[in-house]
């Protein structure tokens, strides 16, 4: 006799965790009163919209921008020139500073795509150097040395953001925001054909797929949301200097990829918010922060390669196919676990 064929397994929406994630995270301010939790909690958003659009390029199409704190810095700078010297709506800044990201992403994009692997990789953080230079010596326009500071958080419907539960929400949206369009571009053709490329650009090529095009709009989505992040950046701190441009922040952005996982929807957040809370339990160590993180990083790659959700991932898949071959009548060898 023939066995009936199995039922599929039913498992929730991919959307579901991430909704009550943000569900929960928006009950926060109604229990919690502490501005200190407060400041963690919209650094570690702001910080992850960064790492999202480092993710982008790096995760999907296998190619690392180490210009990515150039172009936050650009988002940052841009808002707090416009608001304080110009007399911009934060609300008008804001857009503005994420197009020129945009357009300067596309502009580095036409040359930076004329060099492969590892050569890539040194002219954006060459292109990144040149950006913090210029801004810490435009003393006219980006006050040097001394920075831009008095930038003031903005109003929406006569609620003052510049209170930390207020800009809390803004960041929490802002993140959610990232979040979506981040999932839609993986799941998307366009994101599948950057895997493609990611996994070799004469393979996706001999697949029709325009290499070149891809890799310039993926270039100004990654600096786009860069900008993004560096505009909230700059309203929620209200002072800007050139550091938060350099080479270091696009390395600490990476640390959090790495943890969390490269190329993962959840790993972003997840390293960002794990080093973050880090940084914060070890600020007696602050000249040393880094000598306890490189261990840490070394024993993380050996162990975990894919990064902490990676791990996840990796356990959901087995239990998904052992659960498959449980449905079948089939062993566990044979489910593939």
């Amino acid at each position: 006799m023939t066995a009936a064929p199995a039922r599929p397994v039913r498992a929730l929406p991919t959307g579901w965790p991430w909704l009550i994630v943000f569900v929960l995270a928006a009950l926060v301010p109604l229990f919690v009163k502490n501005g200190y939790v407060f400041d963690v909690a919209i650094n570690v958003m702001i910080f992850s919209i960064a790492a999202y659009g480092m993710n982008v390029m790096l995760g999907y199409a296998g190619l690392l921008p180490l210009a990515h704190a150039g172009f936050f810095g650009i988002g940052a700078y841009t808002v707090g020139i416009l608001t304080l010297k110009a007399g911009w709506s934060f609300w008008l800044a804001w857009p503005a500073g994420i197009a020129i990201c945009a357009v300067l992403g596309l502009l580095l994009g036409l040359v930076a795509f004329r060099t492969r692997d590892d050569v890539f990789a040194i002219f954006t953080l060459g292109v990144g150097v040149i950006i913090t230079q210029v801004i810490n010596k435009w003393d006219a326009l980006t006050g040097g040395n001394d920075g831009l500071n008095g930038i003031v958080a903005p109003k929406l419907l006569g609620i003052d953001l510049g209170k930390s539960a207020s800009f809390y929400y803004l960041a929490l949206l802002s993140l959610a925001l990232t979040i979506f369009l981040v999932a839609r571009v993986r799941s998307s053709l366009f994101g599948r054909s950057l895997i493609a490329i990611r996994g070799g650009e004469d393979l996706a090529r001999s697949a029709g797929i325009n290499v070149y095009t891809h890799k310039l709009r993926v270039m100004m989505l990654s600096t786009a949301l860069a900008g993004f992040a560096g505009g909230l950046y700059a309203v929620y701190i209200g002072f800007l200097g050139s550091a938060i441009t350099g080479p270091t922040t696009t390395f600490t952005i990476l640390l959090y990829l790495l943890v969390g996982g490269v190329g993962t929807l959840a790993g972003p957040l997840l390293g960002t918010l794990i080093i973050r809370v880090l940084q914060q339990s070890i600020q007696g160590l602050q000249d040393y922060q880094y000598i306890v993180f490189g261990p840490l990083l070394v024993l993380l790659v050996l162990f975990f390669p894919a990064g902490l959700a990676g791990v996840w991932a990796r356990f959901q898949g087995r239990r998904t196919a052992f659960d498959a071959g449980r449905k079948t009548g089939k062993g566990v060898q044979d489910a593939g676990v």
